[in-house]
């Protein structure tokens, strides 16, 4: 195996049809959708070019996370791995959800409606992606995930679930069915984002490897299994900044519209005599 590749050898595709055909349906779907909404002539700026720019990316994405030959690389770079993992978790999920159209129409009551209604709500998203980021990531979890090969299925396509409806919960793409004012989703931005934190921190300050299939691990580019732990510290705390910021914006201008509500409610002033 070939423990110096190069970003040519890391960028070079495999072929699962599965994973094709699944992002081949999706890209079809869209633009068929797209052609649709694109139609009327109202409903057009709610639509733009751009957005369409930004749903391929995260097909573009999300086929080198799960069909590049990085894929080969998980028991020999950690930091590889977790690169994978965040950009299915952080950077697919932004741009897929920034790629919809505003304001779907979408009626509460109905089926789509309730399904979606309970996958981004903001504390099952939060307890789905708690449990993944927590599970998979104590040494026990991530041990036996190696060992029985779940590590290259299952885990990535859980991070991607997670990662949708966390991300879901905080830029609201469906605003008819989720209701929240800028103060709730910046204090659940603010919350989401500690258990991968606390787990980054975890790794950058442990001073031994913590995953058995990585103790003795012979690492990419010269690396020790414990510098690619500590990197992957770094990759996943640098991952979660975009979302952390999200939630500080979102919570000034939640104290912003405090702010301003409490200035008109203020009396006037008494005239002067």
């Amino acid at each position: 195996m070939n423990l110096n590749p190069t970003l040519a050898d890391l960028l070079t595709l495999t072929f699962n049809p599965l994973v094709w055909g699944a992002l081949a349906a999706a890209l079809g779907l869209y633009l068929w959708q797209f052609s649709r909404w694109r139609a009327n002539a109202e409903r057009r700026q709610d639509w733009p070019v751009w957005k369409v720019v930004l749903f391929v990316l995260g097909l573009l994405a999300t086929l080198w996370a799960l069909q590049s030959s990085a894929a080969v690389y998980t028991v020999n770079s950690m930091a590889l791995y977790m690169v994978r993992l965040m950009v299915l978790a952080e950077l697919v999920p932004l741009l897929l959800l920034l790629g919809l159209p505003r304001r779907i129409p979408l009626a509460p009551g109905s089926p789509l409606g309730r399904i979606f209604s309970v996958l981004l709500d903001p504390w099952v998203a939060f307890a789905v992606w708690t449990a993944v980021i927590l599970f998979w990531n104590i040494p026990a979890g991530f041990n036996a995930s190696i060992v029985t090969n779940t590590a290259a299925i299952l885990l990535p396509a859980l991070y991607l679930i997670s990662g949708t409806m966390i991300w879901g919960a905080m830029l609201r793409p469906l605003p008819s069915i989720q209701p929240g004012t800028f103060g709730k989703r910046g204090w659940f931005g603010f919350l989401a984002a500690l258990p991968m934190m606390s787990i980054a921190a975890w790794w950058l300050y442990a001073r031994e490897v913590l995953y058995q299939p990585y103790v003795g691990a012979v690492c990419l580019w010269n690396l020790t299994p414990l510098q690619n732990q500590q990197i992957s510290g770094w990759i996943m705390m640098l991952a979660g900044l975009p979302a952390l910021g999200l939630a500080i914006l979102q919570l000034m201008a939640w104290l912003i519209e405090i702010s301003e509500g409490s200035g008109q409610q203020r009396p006037p002033p008494p005239a002067q005599t």
